[in-house]
């Protein structure tokens, strides 16, 4: 493995890792938690399959279809849900971000290549609307690694002196977050 290949089998792993974890969390909270852990762990995991070295498991013709479609169904969701909070919105971005690549990326479009696929696999999109994207998720990265810097040091654990579950850490979330705005800004750029 060398090169794209070894960079897309990173990706694979990093956004499978974070979309396991946000199922840990899911089964750790409830409501608005419970739904916010379920869209991201559809984000890492549809990261994951999308970012596959083509070498490895070249999608079918159809797939990048059902890609679409699902995320497409994701972004309505996440839009219906934004009412509550200001957070699906991310979601609502994140899914959508998820389709146009989808249908770049499905043979036929183009003649660019993207995470390890062959020409064929990606027209490079509409350069206006992924430098819009690479712009928000470059913002989003900054504003989550600011948020994950510590302001200061708490001195004692929880107040019931229990240990914390790792599905409720909520430094986790963020920095699961920011991986897969990392993510995703690797897959935009090579679009």
């Amino acid at each position: 493995m060398h090169g794209e290949a070894m960079s897309g089998w990173l990706l694979v792993a990093l956004c499978a890792a974070t979309g396991a974890y946000c199922l840990l969390r899911m089964n750790s909270g409830a409501g608005e938690h419970r739904t916010g852990a379920g869209s991201e762990a559809l984000m890492g995991f549809g990261m994951a399959v999308m970012a596959l070295p083509a070498a490895a498991l070249a999608p079918p013709v159809w797939g990048w279809a059902l890609y679409a479609a699902v995320f497409g169904a994701a972004a309505l969701r996440a839009l219906g849900q934004s009412r509550e909070s200001a957070h699906h919105l991310h979601h609502v971005i994140g899914s959508a971000a998820m389709v146009y690549m989808a249908l770049v990326m499905a043979p036929g479009a183009g003649s660019s290549a993207h995470a390890g696929h062959p020409t064929g696999y990606g027209a490079g999109g509409i350069p206006l609307l992924t430098g819009a994207l690479l712009l928000y998720y470059a913002g989003y990265v900054l504003r989550s690694g600011v948020r994950l810097m510590p302001v200061s040091v708490v001195a004692a654990g929880p107040a019931s002196g229990a240990a914390v579950a790792w599905g409720a850490r909520p430094e986790l979330a963020l920095a699961c977050r920011l991986s897969m705005g990392i993510g995703m800004i690797a897959m935009l750029v090579t679009l």
